[in-house]
């Protein structure tokens, strides 16, 4: 019996891997960037804020600040002004700048690509050290927890921890390490697009037949 729950349990999860790659077969991450530091600093931005309104601040943020010497040397108050958009824009320029002299000072300017490195950063946490690794330089290292994330897995119960590490834990042992990254801009599309946090639109929802919380939400 637990050999053929196994069985079903992978077949589900494969189901659903399937039915969410054609959904959305160009999911990507909605942060705007061009180079690693860039999105390192856009996810440190999107904490508590939105993609859009990070988008907006770093349109300009980009043009002025181009390098993590520019943002290590820059007058603090003037840093705080520019991402005040974001929200929790002291302790955000206080982190990006704490940040940017680590990688001028040990990492010649720039962002290192392994998870150890990435995570001893000031405001860096695993979260975010995937976004950079998955999307900037192509490494599965683990799967990205958002609030996107953590509520679809739960409603399609393949988890039911609430702590994002455990999450990403159990999530990383039933999903194949090729698709981390895209599995979790799968999820995060879900979220944003079907599986919303109130009123889900379960019955257009591309995963309802293996969704055990479909039009209980």
């Amino acid at each position: 019996m637990a050999r053929q729950s196994r069985q079903a349990d992978a077949s589900r999860i494969k189901s659903i891997l399937t039915a969410l790659q054609r959904t959305y077969p160009r999911a990507h991450c909605e942060l705007r960037y061009s180079n690693p530091l860039e999105l390192l600093i856009a996810t440190i931005l999107s904490a508590q804020c939105t993609d859009a309104r990070v988008n907006e601040v770093t349109r300009t943020l980009f043009q002025r600040y181009r390098t993590a010497a520019d943002y290590a040397e820059a007058p603090l108050s003037e840093l705080e002004e520019a991402i005040r958009p974001t929200g929790f824009y002291r302790n955000k320029a206080r982190n990006i700048q704490a940040c940017c002299r680590a990688l001028v000072e040990k990492h010649g300017g720039q962002v290192p690509r392994t998870m150890e490195e990435l995570t001893a950063l000031d405001g860096v946490g695993r979260k975010t050290a995937n976004v950079v690794l998955g999307n900037a330089f192509g490494i599965n290292e683990g799967i990205v927890v958002d609030t996107h994330v953590r509520r679809v897995a739960q409603r399609l119960g393949l988890t039911r921890q609430t702590n994002p590490d455990k999450i990403e834990q159990e999530l990383m042992q039933q999903v194949p390490r090729d698709l981390w990254t895209q599995f979790s801009h799968w999820l995060i599309w879900h979220g944003r697009r079907r599986c919303y946090a109130r009123k889900p639109d379960c019955p257009h929802c591309e995963l309802r037949q293996w969704c055990p919380s479909a039009g209980k939400v």
